[in-house]
């Protein structure tokens, strides 16, 4: 009985933690890329943006407010992409 209730407690958690994580406003990008503006394509951006909490909600192409990872030095090669 006190085994059940343990996992149920380590399974709630690890649900409010894995949530918690999905919805971080602004995350860091990992070393080597660079959020790039203006380039994601409806439905593909990578995180919370422009009034929503998750990846994929973009409503238009090319919207200057969604963005998505490049690698470093990419952005500016890119038109219609601008560095966050």
């Amino acid at each position: 009985m006190q085994l059940s209730k343990s996992l149920r407690t380590v399974a709630a958690l690890a649900v409010f933690v894995t949530g918690a994580a999905m919805i971080a406003p602004d995350v860091q990008a990992k070393e080597g890329f660079e959020k790039c503006t203006g380039i994601a394509k409806a439905g593909q951006n990578d995180c919370a943006a422009n009034g929503h909490s998750c990846a994929g909600k973009a409503k238009k192409d090319g919207d200057p407010k969604e963005w998505l990872y490049v690698p470093t030095g990419t952005c500016n090669k890119i038109v219609g992409g601008s560095v966050k």
